[in-house]
């Protein structure tokens, strides 16, 4: 029997098949949605398409690989613009969405796109090379043409709307969820955890791509005036305090071992590199304090994934940070060092604030579930397709 129902197709080419920074944020939306889309919404059906090496870890979707290595940038482009519109023709697919900033030129059918922040527009000087050029052409493109436009927060939907002059109505937000395996672990299983992986007792953490606007810099620079504090504090339980840097090297991250170097904590700063994602529930777990001082965020996932750990967050002000945090964690202005030193400083030694964030974190981080996230963006793909509610 022919199935009827509406048929969309998901690019899912960033879904990554490998460890590094690839499989970061982006990867952990695409691969939530294609997990959870086929129970949202039961009238529509889907093929995702993605790499050879990404189409073995997707669930029970229909998926269609290429032979293309589109972990590239330059053979995903080549598929996004050339070859995706031929599979489009012959799926015969009733929407297409671009999962990740762009959708081809040439299209035979609707698309709704996902824009999970605009900073290769607003900080062209963090980035290099021709994916990002691409980038910032072909996302303001893919908006205009775009049936419904995905932004991942209010602020990210507010940068659209204002760069790209599409209108309100068309672009929605819809945020992140978290993954379930994020909640507070029983002390017993955080201690073996940080005894297999030779942790320190006591260290800030920081999950995310080593690159320029995740702000590791002013970082270790507050890191090093924090180490001061508690030198001159005798610091006690915390004397012997660490940083910990965990995700893949991502660009320009030069500049981050160099400052390391220059504020002299080759003995404090640790660089885990990318780490399971499976570990990375006890990495929050085993945490004394999470640091995110990013300058721009589309949205901010580890802090939300360490807030459903339980550990206090201390973040920048910036971008949608304080949206996703809510009166959740400390929040400081990006290049004030002082201040972020003395927020950790703060999250650490405080008993009572500590508890304070703790429950509070639980709190905020239980509203956002990946449910609704495909729930909501089901509904998107109806609205394209001027298909009324259910």
């Amino acid at each position: 029997m022919t199935d009827t129902r509406p048929h969309i197709g998901l690019n899912a080419h960033l879904l990554s098949g490998a460890a590094g920074y690839r499989s970061a944020g982006i990867h952990s939306y695409i691969a939530e949605l294609l997990r959870r889309l086929p129970s949202a919404q039961a009238d529509l059906r889907y093929t995702a398409f993605a790499s050879r090496v990404a189409a073995t870890h997707i669930g029970e979707m229909p998926v269609r690989s290429t032979w293309l290595p589109t972990e590239r940038p330059w053979a995903r482009i080549v598929w996004e613009q050339f070859f995706q519109p031929f599979v489009v023709m012959q799926e015969r697919l009733d929407l297409l969405h671009g999962m990740a900033f762009v959708s081809p030129l040439s299209s035979r059918c609707p698309t709704v796109v996902t824009i999970h922040d605009l900073s290769f527009t607003l900080f062209p000087e963090f980035f290099r090379g021709a994916n990002a050029v691409y980038l910032r052409w072909f996302t303001r493109i893919a908006c205009q043409r775009a049936a419904r436009i995905i932004a991942v927060s209010e602020h990210t939907r507010a940068d659209v709307i204002r760069l790209y002059g599409v209108p309100a109505d068309k672009v929605e937000a819809i945020p992140h969820g978290v993954d379930a395996r994020f909640y507070p672990r029983p002390a017993s299983e955080v201690a073996g955890f940080r005894r297999t992986h030779s942790l320190p007792e006591h260290f800030i953490l920081f999950v995310g791509t080593l690159e320029p606007r995740k702000n590791l810099v002013k970082l270790i620079e507050a890191f090093s005036n924090l180490k001061s504090q508690l030198s001159e504090r005798a610091g006690g339980r915390l004397s012997n305090l660490k940083l910990m840097l965990v995700g893949g090297k991502g660009w320009y991250y030069d500049q981050i071992f160099a400052a390391i170097e220059r504020f002299n904590l080759q003995d404090g700063v640790t660089w885990a590199g990318y780490v399971p994602s499976d570990d990375l529930p006890l990495w929050y777990n085993a945490a004394d304090a999470f640091a995110f001082p990013s300058r721009y965020e589309g949205f901010g996932m580890p802090l939300l994934e360490a807030m459903a750990c339980g550990t206090p967050v201390v973040s920048s002000n910036a971008s949608s940070l304080s949206e996703v945090a809510g009166n959740a964690a400390l929040t400081v202005l990006p290049d004030d060092v002082n201040a972020l030193a003395d927020a950790l400083h703060r999250a650490l030694s405080d008993s009572a604030l500590r508890q304070d964030l703790r429950a509070k974190g639980l709190a905020r981080a239980s509203t956002f579930t990946w449910e609704e996230t495909a729930r909501r963006t089901a509904r998107a793909y109806r609205h394209a397709l001027a298909i009324e509610d259910q």
